[in-house]
């Protein structure tokens, strides 16, 4: 598609959007009685409309119920997990059987690491990204110490190369046939936070596998943000936070998928809990944990119906959007337009003000776009939020901005290049 920098071209894609209605189910800060601009859905979403009254109807429940509400009521909580369930797995690419809500996202990692990282003797490493998120760092490490192992001799971090932002997949998956003999555990982000690669989680898994080491995924930043396939890849388990793509609230309940090739293996170790015993017997209060099938069956601790209902809330809205394709075809053309955009802020300096280290290619990349301020970043940013446009700055230089399908239009990247553009002329200005 041929761009133009100009507002009634904007205006005129946000016309053709088939999605542009859905911009009205969100509500948006003000700041100074004003609206901000928003394209910090990579650590954030905004609230949908319906988030309120899918929280009322659970308080509702919890008044007029009272404990009964486990088994009474419009949607009792005993089975509330099995509905998100269903509109789960479309997000992710996974069957209804193979996900589950619960919990947080580094608990649940925990939680999939005690059955998925068995090392011994022959195998004991675990490959990962360099650059990962620190959550993601920490919790391998105290898996490793946990075996009484040194995180030293296990974690291989994969860089990228001298004077290059991204990793190169070739690179990877040398280093997964380099570690072949003692590798256990392959781990890698979707999408990385900092930079906003998307990796070649398929290439990724078959390598992982012709190995004879797990894979697994932490869908943080790409899960409700990319299509996924995490059934047909073979990806071994993943998890994902909800609060970020998928607007389910600050904190928001996690996800966790599981492949239905594990659902038999009765050998498999994990951190049990009453509510992962098998449901049609788990008030028989028995000793002796059976779980339930499919991931249901990693739970620990009861349904958390509060934070399930903002998820739900949110999740409808994918369903009625027509889940990961449609969101996916209108992210293309956002991100690539805030790509162009960018690079005319450049062209209008004469020089490169703003390097955009994400993928140039749309394959690999999101919604997001990770931008290096060549200087001043911090006052260009700032210069940014007193327009009433919210992205999210990361130390030392970049500016991320991410354009989200279900509320950001083409007039919001046109602002955004605007105030980029009169920002950057006051800072640099000779």
């Amino acid at each position: 598609m041929d761009f133009e920098n100009t507002l009634a071209f904007a205006q005129l894609l946000d016309e053709a959007d088939v999605l542009k209605d859905f911009r009205n189910e969100f509500l948006f800060p003000t700041q100074e009685g004003k609206p901000v601009r928003y394209f910090c859905g990579n650590s954030l979403g905004l609230q949908p409309v319906s988030a309120r009254a899918a929280l009322e109807s659970q308080l509702d429940n919890w008044q007029q119920h009272a404990v009964e509400g486990w088994f009474d009521g419009h949607q009792p909580w005993m089975f509330y997990h099995k509905e998100l369930k269903r509109l789960m797995a479309p997000v992710v690419g996974a069957l209804p059987a193979e996900v589950c809500p619960m919990n947080t996202l580094t608990v649940n990692l925990h939680l999939l690491l005690v059955s998925f990282y068995r090392p011994d003797l022959k195998r004991f490493k675990i490959i990962m990204e360099a650059g990962a998120f620190p959550s993601d760092q920490y919790a391998l490490e105290s898996q490793v110490r946990f075996h009484g192992l040194d995180p030293a001799d296990c974690i291989i971090e994969v860089s990228p190369r001298p004077g290059e932002y991204l990793l190169r997949t070739e690179d990877i998956l040398d280093a997964i046939n380099y570690h072949r003999n003692e590798l256990a555990l392959v781990l890698f982000g979707g999408i990385n936070y900092y930079s906003g690669q998307l990796y070649d989680m398929k290439q990724i898994t078959q390598a992982g596998h012709s190995v004879g080491a797990l894979v697994g995924f932490d869908l943080a930043h790409a899960a409700g943000n990319v299509p996924l396939s995490l059934h047909d890849w073979g990806a071994d388990f993943a998890c994902w936070c909800s609060y970020k793509y998928q607007n389910a609230g600050p904190g928001g309940i996690s996800g966790i998928f599981v492949h239905e090739k594990h659902f038999s293996n009765r050998d498999l170790k994990r951190f049990a809990g009453w509510w992962g015993y098998q449901e049609n017997t788990r008030f028989l209060m028995q000793k002796g944990f059976v779980p339930e099938a499919g991931a249901d069956g990693w739970q620990v601790s009861c349904t958390q119906v509060m934070p399930m209902s903002l998820y739900h809330a949110s999740l409808l809205q994918f369903e009625r959007a027509g889940f990961m394709p449609a969101l996916r075809e209108k992210s293309l053309k956002l991100t690539a337009y805030l790509y162009w955009i960018i690079n005319e802020v450049n062209r209008s300096h004469g020089s490169v003000l703003f390097e955009i280290i994400t993928p140039q290619a749309p394959e690999w990349r999101g919604a997001q776009l990770s931008i290096i301020a060549k200087a001043r970043g911090k006052e260009v940013f700032d210069g940014l939020v007193e327009r009433q446009i919210l992205g999210d700055w990361r130390e030392p230089n970049v500016i991320r901005l991410s354009p989200v399908p279900l509320y950001n239009s083409f007039e919001d990247v046109f602002i955004l290049g605007q105030a980029f553009t009169e920002n950057s002329g006051k800072l640099f200005v000779s």
